[in-house]
């Protein structure tokens, strides 16, 4: 490298570091040294050097946060820790309540909690090694997400490079959420409109969306922000290790991450309560849209004796701000019948802005809850979002009442079959009985094939509707009787289409797992982690079918209504007419011990990285997890399988650069056989 080289390669350096610092000031402390012409000047300097010399440049450079190139799709990415979300409370009552069960499980312990405001955005991971950005992930169904990191990396004030002048961890996950001021998303909104495009609903869905784009150009215009809340999986290395809530927000401030503002540690009730009604009192003046505050015990290592839920930590807790009301006009009610057969009232109403969501819409659950509100169609009324997310009527405004209202009369008939509908005994809900009634098995199906359930790939929710309308489909069993024929007969249904979807299929019955199909059944209460633990102590359906209440009760976290809920799905006819014809048609998977735990892979970590042909990474981690090992996102030296299919990313060659052990997909498959 020549002379003059040199001293453009030292001032791009100086230029990166110049604009991160300040970048650190302006974002994070909010105490910018310079004035934006001069930090412009900086930047454009920059990309002015990196245009000349492309040899030069660098994923790292602050220059990246303008935007690549698009994508055609995002690929999943499994996170190294689950990305639990948080059980809400909405009153003081539920906060009374948490803070007691804290103290019953850690007797005698004297605990402080860390209270920050709940920013309402998209969660998303955050990945950095050796201080530097390499990767980002939504938050997904807590497992896996997407990879975003384009267009995560676009975001102006999450650092790419972390501070130089501090020592980080040589590995750190950090977890945070995505959102966009108030007054930002209402000029985004406003440019909408001028330009006659579809409004963002609300700032969450616009951060959502922006982070979502195929092409991160798109991303990078958009004014995003990222706060840290906190960690996952971190490797401290040099690095003094974090032991609380407020280390982890202090520390990630220290490197240049911003947490999320005004975080502070409470001593009990009392003082989390005041805070709780300091902020309320504040909302309107946030520049984000904040629905609450998140409480959690401030000491990492009581978390860790307190655990997880098998959806959520029980050190934490979501305390919601009440909810925001308007008035509007009850249009019609309108009944719609879900898989179990449950005839549900749904409001639809003249649509109304609440707390920057419009409202169309509302659940009223069952006939019940429409004569106790006595609401009338016609009336005036009034909306809220409960927990600032779910629209409901609170009750009818009887004083606006003109004599024009009219009753709502329930259908004794099923809209969907006209079949008689019931009461079971014990029951508010009516229920259409009708096994083979189309909006019952058009959700049946639907859930079926889901991706938690049978995960057939392109037979999605459009598919299952037309199949069901057509015929084609008259109990769940018949997806596995379809031909070619009966697919190309349908419009938009090409050949290679057809092929695929047969394909797909065909799959599904030779990768279908016990706990999948348990869940696909759309048993009432049993869900993915029910269906796991009974798949664990049955061989098969048939065994499970046999079981009784009592027995079923023995197992961990099913009580008397799961119990019950499953012995009666097993003694319906059409249920056991439905396991006959699945059993014929093979999709019948076994157990070979009666648990879904061997331990020839115990303590191994593995890492996937391209497509595999006969596997879904959901199946492929599940054969990981039945033999005892453990699926993670990122490469590091703890890895000890690297399995690359096709069109393997750059997880592949920095496996090689490590010299970690890298198999095919016949290999894993051989591997997964023992």
């Amino acid at each position: 490298m020549n002379n003059d080289l040199l001293e453009v390669k030292a001032r791009i350096e100086e230029l990166r570091k110049a604009i991160e610092y300040h970048n650190y000031r302006y974002y994070v402390l909010d105490d910018p040294e310079i004035t934006d012409p001069e930090y412009d000047n900086l930047l454009q300097e920059l990309i002015g050097l990196e245009n000349r010399f492309p040899e030069l440049d660098h994923l790292s450079s602050p220059t990246k946060k303008i935007g690549g190139e698009p994508v055609s799709a995002f690929s999943s990415k499994v996170h190294s820790i689950p990305m639990y979300s948080l059980d809400n409370g909405f009153s003081m009552g539920e906060l009374e309540a948490f803070l007691k069960r804290i103290k019953k499980q850690m007797p005698g312990k004297d605990m402080d909690f860390w209270v920050e405001p709940k920013l309402d955005g998209l969660a998303v991971e955050v990945i950095y090694e050796h201080g530097n950005f390499i990767g980002a992930c939504t938050r997904g169904d807590g497992i896996t997400g997407e990879d975003v990191t384009a267009n995560i990396r676009t975001i102006k004030n999450l650092p790419l490079v972390l501070l130089q002048n501090h020592n980080h961890p040589e590995y750190l996950e950090v977890r945070g959420e995505v959102v966009i001021p108030t007054k930002d998303f209402e000029n985004l909104n406003a440019l909408k409109i001028e330009k006659n495009e579809k409004p963002f609903a609300n700032p969450r869905n616009a951060a959502a969306g922006s982070v979502r784009q195929l092409n991160p150009r798109i991303t990078a215009s958009r004014p995003l922000y990222f706060f840290a809340y906190g960690i996952g999986l971190v490797r401290y290395g040099r690095h003094d290790q974090w032991k609380s809530q407020k280390d982890i927000s202090e520390g990630l401030k220290s490197l240049g991450i911003a947490s999320v503002p005004q975080g502070k540690v409470c001593k009990g009730f009392e003082d989390i309560a005041g805070f709780f009604d300091k902020h309320m009192q504040q909302r309107k003046e946030s520049p984000f849209e904040i629905d609450g505050l998140v409480v959690k015990v401030n000491e990492l290592e009581v978390q860790d004796s307190l655990g997880f839920t098998s959806r959520a930590p029980r050190w934490a807790i979501a305390l919601k701000f009440p909810a925001i009301q308007a008035r509007t006009r009850l249009k019609s009610i309108q009944v719609q019948v879900g898989r179990t057969g449950v005839l549900t009232p749904v409001a639809f109403l003249e649509p109304v802005n609440v707390g920057g969501v419009i409202v169309s819409r509302a659940t009223l659950h069952n006939e019940n809850e429409i004569k106790a509100k006595d609401l009338l169609i016609g009336d005036k009324v009034l909306v809220q979002r409960a927990g600032d997310v779910i629209p409901e009527i609170v009750r009818p405004l009887k004083e606006y009442r003109t004599g024009s209202e009219k009753e709502f009369v329930f259908p004794e008939k099923c809209p969907s079959c006209h079949t008689q509908v019931n009461k079971l005994k014990g029951e508010v809900a009516w229920r259409c009985t009708n096994i083979s009634c189309p909006a019952r098995l058009e959700q049946g199906l639907i859930h079926f094939v889901s991706r938690k359930g049978l995960d057939i790939e392109g037979l999605g929710k459009k598919w299952a509707q037309i199949f069901v309308k057509k015929g084609l489909v008259e109990k769940i069993s018949d997806i596995f009787s379809l031909s070619k024929g009966d697919l190309l007969a349908l419009e938009r249904m090409g050949e290679k289409s057809a092929e695929n979807l047969l394909d797909s299929i065909s799959l599904s019955v030779k990768n279908v797992t016990l706990p999948r199909l348990i869940f696909a059944l759309g048993i009432r209460h049993v869900g993915e982690q029910t269906a796991k633990s009974l798949s664990e102590k049955y061989i098969d359906l048939d065994a499970l079918a046999m079981a009784d209440e009592e027995e079923l009760k023995l197992i961990n976290d099913i009580g008397p209504e799961v119990a019950s809920s499953i012995v009666v799905f097993f003694k319906n006819p059409d249920n056991l007419q439905l396991l006959n014809d699945l059993k014929h048609k093979g999709v019948w998977p076994v157990m070979e011990t009666g648990s879904t735990a061997h331990d020839f892979l115990k303590g191994r970590k593995f890492v996937f990285t391209g497509g595999l042909e006969n596997l879904t990474r959901d199946q492929a981690k599940e054969l990981v997890e039945k033999n005892g090992g453990r699926v993670i996102g990122s490469i590091s030296r703890n890895v000890d399988f690297v399995v690359a299919g096709e069109n393997p990313g750059s997880k592949l060659e920095k496996a090689r650069q490590m010299g970690l052990r890298i198999i095919n997909e016949k290999e894993f498959a051989d591997l997964m056989a023992g």
